[in-house]
């Protein structure tokens, strides 16, 4: 019986004894093609010892993410995921799970805001959450920057406590995108090239985190702000797609300016420019609110949904009607022009469809109470569009004011001085005539935020259909052209504003009411 029992133990021994050398050899195979694979794909080789011959669920795991040892158990550090082609960054929305929370391959961890929609983040296969490093409404994160760390058990959750991103090694990712050599030589502090950008150096040298919805920060690039400069008006003063939409560069420039003595002469020197000669060309600089026209008109042009409509006015009962005005105005500085006429007809148009006074909010349209119109005035660089505030609601007198004081106050900035205040701003409606050009009809770009356009062609005199007796008479016609964008003004009320428009221009006593 001893001899049997010896035999049997011997035997287990040489059983154990060849096991053991078999999982070594297998931990040594997946330890060292492991290793192939990281120098494949560019990844810090880390310490192999906690690879064993049950880890290699583990394994495939810790070959998509960086995974950090350091003085803390065995963990990933997980990245926000791009979960569309175009992604580049998104803020978190809500987590669906906390630290210590288990999750299984399909359960959703977070919901992610990108520039397009809300989007669910699903684990691709077992853990647990040991830290969030991203709370929800932080603001915008990079795709592949950190926004929570898991483990592979809930013992080790405790020990993260206090885990920062600072304390786990660099990716070595980021050491691919930004080589040494060029690292060395991208301090964030460059001389200003333009007044516009002191606020902005500002910021950055404070090290202030900009809290900004991704939408935002899409409509701010693209419209060439910086998000700096934009106060925010959501929860803990994020910034969103509204707030950039209804930023004025011009006003927020002067109310962050710190120093008016030193950026003065540099707007100077970059108004009056001097053109710069080349073989068979002359570069002409433009100044930075020439830039800023430039860019706004091209962010409108490619937004909004341009469509445009077309009428012919008879002008004989308002000429009658001005000169008959005019008449009882021996200074000739104070008589009516014909601009002033129109611009009341737009804005008596305006109340009759209300409907056009609009602008587009994403989720909602919003219809404005009172008729503010921008015009146009000036050109190039000195073109500029001062409003006319509750032009419905003003006399043809009080308006023909207000344009002469327009004229007046562009004097200065056509000389190189700064533009006053009075020739800045946004309406609800812009008019622009070009008749005085000799331009018989335009169709005009809307200026975002609003929604209609009116240009004004010139005057001249036409056979039309006769009244009564008459076949053909002698006319004074006048084209206009309305540009629409359809997302608020369909064709119908298009058609109806230039209608009213038309009505008021040929019976002016309804402007005088």
């Amino acid at each position: 019986l001893c001899s049997y029992i010896l035999e049997v133990l011997l035997v287990q021994s040489i059983f154990l004894s060849n096991k053991k050398r078999r999982d070594n050899m297998a931990s040594s195979a997946i330890g060292s093609y492991s290793r192939t694979l990281l120098r494949k794909l560019g990844r810090p080789i880390t310490q192999q010892s906690a690879i064993g011959p049950s880890s290699s669920a583990w394994m495939s795991r810790s070959l998509l993410r960086p995974r950090w040892f350091a003085s803390y158990p065995a963990h990933e550090v997980v990245g926000l995921p791009a979960l569309s082609p175009t992604m580049e960054s998104g803020s978190i929305g809500s987590w669906t799970l906390g630290p210590g929370d288990s999750f299984a391959a399909g359960d959703v961890i977070c919901s992610v805001e990108t520039d397009k929609a809300t989007v669910d983040f699903e684990a691709q296969d077992d853990g647990v959450v040991a830290k969030i490093l991203a709370e929800a409404g932080s603001g915008d994160i990079k795709v592949g920057d950190p926004i929570l760390v898991t483990v592979e058990s809930e013992e080790d959750v405790a020990a993260f406590a206090d885990f920062t991103v600072e304390a786990a090694p660099a990716a070595a990712p980021a050491a691919v995108e930004a080589p040494p050599a060029p690292a060395a030589a991208a301090p964030p502090t460059p001389a200003p090239a333009a007044p516009a950008a002191a606020a902005p150096a500002v910021a950055a040298a404070s090290g202030e985190r900009v809290f900004a919805s991704p939408l935002a920060r899409m409509l701010a690039k693209e419209m060439g702000y910086e998000i700096e400069q934009i106060a925010g008006s959501g929860p803990g003063g994020r910034i969103l797609a509204d707030d950039v939409k209804e930023f004025t560069p011009s006003a927020a420039a002067s109310a962050t300016t710190a120093d008016a003595s030193t950026q003065a002469p540099a707007l100077a020197s970059m108004q009056t420019a001097a053109p710069v000669a080349g073989e068979g060309y002359t570069d002409y600089p433009l100044s930075v609110h020439a830039q800023e026209v430039a860019a706004r008109l091209q962010q409108s042009k490619r937004n909004v949904p341009h469509y445009y409509l077309t009428v012919d006015v008879n002008m004989d009962k308002l000429i009658e009607t001005r000169a008959a005005l005019n008449s009882t105005m021996p200074d000739e500085d104070s008589q009516l022009g014909m601009y002033e006429f129109l611009l009341k007809a737009a804005g008596a148009a305006m109340k009759t469809v209300p409907s056009a006074n609009a602008s587009w909010m994403d989720s909602h349209v919003r219809v404005f109470d009172d008729v503010n119109l921008n015009v146009v005035v000036g050109s190039g660089d000195s073109l500029y569009t001062p409003v006319i505030s509750k032009v419905s609601a003003k006399g043809l007198k009080a308006i023909s004011s207000e344009l002469k004081s327009f004229t007046a106050a562009l004097e200065p900035v056509e000389e190189g001085e700064e533009a006053p205040s009075v020739l800045g701003g946004v309406g609800t409606f812009t008019v622009m005539n070009l008749g005085m050009y000799g331009i018989k009809s335009c169709a005009p770009i809307i200026r975002e935020p609003q929604s209609c356009a009116l240009a004004i062609g010139a005057m001249e005199n036409r056979i039309i259909p006769g009244e009564d007796e008459e076949i053909y008479k002698e006319a004074v016609m006048m084209t206009a052209t309305l540009s629409c964008d359809h997302r608020v003004v369909d064709g119908a009320v298009g058609a109806q504003w230039l209608a009213a428009f038309k009505s008021h221009v040929e019976n002016p006593n309804s402007l005088l009411l």
